[in-house]
């Protein structure tokens, strides 16, 4: 088996048909498998899987795992030496699964490969990012970065001043659409369950990078991402919960490592910021219940 695509969806049933039909119809190339992992969604989605697409191979759980139990299951069960992760509101378009595989083939020392992300408005989505070094963080934090986007010291944790149109090797794509190597998966391990909704797949990249392997993104894969399909549904809980991830995160690599007043500091930043953003998430959510 060449493929196995793992798509751990919750809620989101529409958008999965519409992932799954997209697979049908653009692999042919591709000798694959698809695994759905439904976390209890309450929206039938596990349902539709088996009467609409019964060649999949599906994980209905009774709870929700979340997205790195999720997809340690699903890998866990795979059959192919390379593993895509993909969300339930991508799509994929012609080629673009055999662009990925032809890419990885002659990039042996690749953990991982990012594709190029457009949204339904057919604009280039910014999917990839520095790891959170502290300087990078501090830039972003400060606004220097919004400021200055086309300056690679200032704008480097987000990547502003990159223009999605060549290959090049990253730390972070975005995990909507990452192929992973079989055989990198065996190395590093798999996805870190105390980050059970964001920054699972940072951490593996970094325990990647630290083992040698290499991480890329290439134009030549393009897929159609609707983005936050299922983390739009509890916007404020799942700010505050990437910003307690990244907490987390400089805890597990950072702390030790840099000096402790930057470390804190780091920390106190990240803090501040996620009440200000849940915060303001909250005012959003309001806003648009009160117009439904």
């Amino acid at each position: 088996m060449v493929l196995s695509i793992v798509i751990v969806n919750w809620n989101t049933r529409d958008y999965l048909r519409r992932c799954l039909a997209s697979i049908q119809a653009h692999s042919q190339e591709v000798e694959h498998e698809v695994i759905v992992v439904d976390n209890a969604s309450p929206d039938g989605s596990a349902d539709m899987v088996r009467s609409e697409f019964p060649d999949a191979h599906l994980i209905a759980n009774t709870d929700n795992k979340g997205y790195a139990e999720g997809n340690n299951q699903g890998m866990e069960i795979a059959r192919g030496r390379y593993l895509l992760l993909l969300n339930p509101d991508v799509e994929v378009k012609p080629g673009s699964l055999d662009a990925l595989l032809s890419f990885a083939e002659r990039h042996p020392d690749a953990a991982a490969v990012g594709c190029r992300l457009v949204g339904e408005d057919g604009l280039i989505q910014r999917s990839l990012r520095s790891f959170p070094e502290p300087w990078g963080v501090l830039f972003e934090y400060t606004k220097l970065s919004k400021l200055f986007p086309r300056n690679r010291r200032l704008a480097s944790y987000r990547m502003t001043w990159f223009d999605y149109d060549r290959e090049i090797e990253v730390d972070q794509p975005m995990g909507s659409c990452l192929l992973l190597l079989r055989k990198a998966v065996s190395d590093v391990g798999m996805f870190a369950q105390e980050f059970p909704i964001f920054f699972n797949e940072v951490d593996w990249l970094y325990r990647a990078k630290q083992k040698g392997w290499r991480i890329y993104f290439t134009p030549s894969a393009e897929v159609i991402h609707a983005g936050g399909a299922s983390t739009r549904q509890r916007r404020p809980a799942m700010v505050r919960e990437s910003h307690r991830s990244m907490k987390l995160f400089y805890h597990k690599h950072y702390r030790g490592r840099i000096a402790a007043p930057v470390y804190w500091f780091i920390v106190a930043a990240i803090s501040i910021n996620s009440v200000l953003a849940s915060w303001q998430a909250s005012l959003i959510s309001k806003g648009r219940s009160h117009a439904a």
